[in-house]
């Protein structure tokens, strides 16, 4: 099981609404007393919230399918179900939220306690009381709760850590961390002994900063070879860079100075690492060769406006020197930082007057009818009461479908789909059906069906 998780696909369902009851009053001496169904509990909602002691995605690699609960069903005696409770998930400050399937970032959660809502439990079913009117006054139905949205979303930390150490494999960084930390990352002898980063939590006098051990890169990483592309990932979420260079390797062709610029060159053609500051350490300087050697270029790199510093991971010679400098840098960089206001999430409301739906005609024969509302409606229809097709007819009716069929074309026995093409509900559509005015027949039934 990995030990660090920065981006993770998250499966997410909130809860269905609970049905409407059907019911009717009944009492001594008081045989028909009126419809008393009660509505339908709403189905929990799924909400990501920013919590300020949560730092990993860890837990949503773990266990990745997260469900609300579902609204309670209404009862008889007017009583309501009742809500589906929400399901918060902690996330940690930063976390970007995207759509897994097109990739369209959905909201980029910054500051603590900022939520937003990523699945919506569905509305309740109205039991027959709340649809009791003047023309049905003891409705035989009532209508079914909705289902709540379900849908795949990928959470990715927007900052890994304050700093990262990249570097060829097996420049020491792993040892760096581990020296300047209570990281205990694996270290080994042999080239990409880490394949994820490491984490470290360093103290600088009133400095507290986070360090990376980034897997090590090597030439293309940029266009994707080896895991280019997932290293440079975690670089690109980290606000400054430190290249660890190992004086000491024996490989040919290897320089300090040639390392250092074949690693730049990644970066500057991964494209978005451009104006982070860069500090250079020289390991491994307890090899005499090596320490020789770092005294040599260090010159170079200082010309080109860097600050260096020599040390060895393995006897901590020149740590404290860098780890003071490190916490200083970090230090000026969040003084410098504007103050983090937390997101704010926009509501667009739809333009008045707009008619909610949309009828194509798709061939002779055919008809689809998609929107909102006509839409919703099909979700809480009950099909075996003839009563509630009607009552869905004249919702259909109201808002103008039926007017909009005859528009494009549609006759008598004409094919209608209401939603998507494939899955949505079809009938044949007989347009006698848009009269309210029609005599009811007894409860549950409709005589416009017969």
């Amino acid at each position: 099981m990995p030990d660090f998780v920065d981006q993770v696909v998250l499966h997410v369902r909130a809860g269905d609404g609970g049905n409407g009851c059907a019911s009717i009053h009944r009492e001594k001496f008081k045989p028909l007393g009126g419809p008393d169904g009660g509505n339908g509990g709403r189905g929990g909602d799924v909400i990501l919230e920013v919590d300020p002691n949560t730092a990993t995605l860890l837990d949503y690699h773990r266990r990745p399918h997260r469900t609300a609960h579902n609204g309670k069903q209404g009862q008889g005696s007017n009583r309501d179900g009742a809500n589906g409770p929400d399901v918060v998930l902690a996330v940690p400050n930063g976390t970007v939220v995207k759509d897994a399937a097109t990739g369209e970032v959905l909201v980029d959660l910054i500051g603590v306690g900022t939520r937003y809502v990523i699945a919506q439990g569905g509305h309740g079913g109205l039991g027959n009381a709340a649809l009791a009117s003047t023309k049905r006054k003891a409705p035989g139905f009532a209508l079914l709760g909705e289902p709540g949205d379900a849908l795949d979303v990928l959470l990715e930390l927007k900052s890994v850590a304050d700093v990262a150490l990249v570097g060829f494999p097996s420049a020491g960084k792993s040892s760096l961390i581990a020296a300047l930390s209570a990281a205990r990352p694996k270290i080994a002898d042999y080239p990409f002994t880490t394949l994820i980063p490491n984490l470290g939590v360093v103290t600088a006098g009133e400095t507290v900063f986070t360090v990376a051990d980034v897997p090590g890169l090597i030439p293309g990483a940029s266009q994707g070879k080896g895991l280019g592309h997932e290293f440079l990932r975690h670089v690109e979420r980290c606000d400054m860079l430190v290249h660890v260079i190992d004086c000491a390797t024996m490989e040919p062709g290897r320089d300090p100075v040639t390392d250092f610029e074949v690693i730049e060159a990644e970066l500057h053609a991964y494209g978005k690492l451009e104006g982070r500051p860069r500090m250079v350490v020289l390991n491994k300087a307890d090899v005499p060769d090596a320490r020789e050697l770092a005294d040599l270029v260090k010159s170079d790199f200082e010309q080109r406006g860097l600050r260096v510093f020599t040390i060895s991971a393995a006897t901590h010679a020149g740590l404290r020197e860098l780890t003071y400098a490190m916490g200083e840098w970090v230090a000026a960089a969040r003084a410098a930082k504007p103050v983090e206001e937390p997101t704010r999430l926009v509501i667009r409301p739809k333009q008045l007057g707009e008619a909610g739906f949309s009828v194509r005609r798709v061939n002779d024969n055919l008809f689809q009818v998609t929107g909102e509302k006509p839409e919703r409606w099909i979700r809480q229809t009950d099909f075996s009461n003839d009563e509630a097709v009607g009552y869905l007819a004249d919702r259909l009716e109201r808002i103008g479908v039926e007017e909009e069929l005859v528009k494009a074309g549609a006759t008598a026995g004409a094919e209608v789909v209401i939603g998507p093409m494939e899955g949505g509900y079809v009938f044949d559509w007989q347009p006698t059906l848009n009269a309210e005015s029609v005599r009811q027949g007894p409860r549950g039934s409709d005589s416009r069906l017969a």
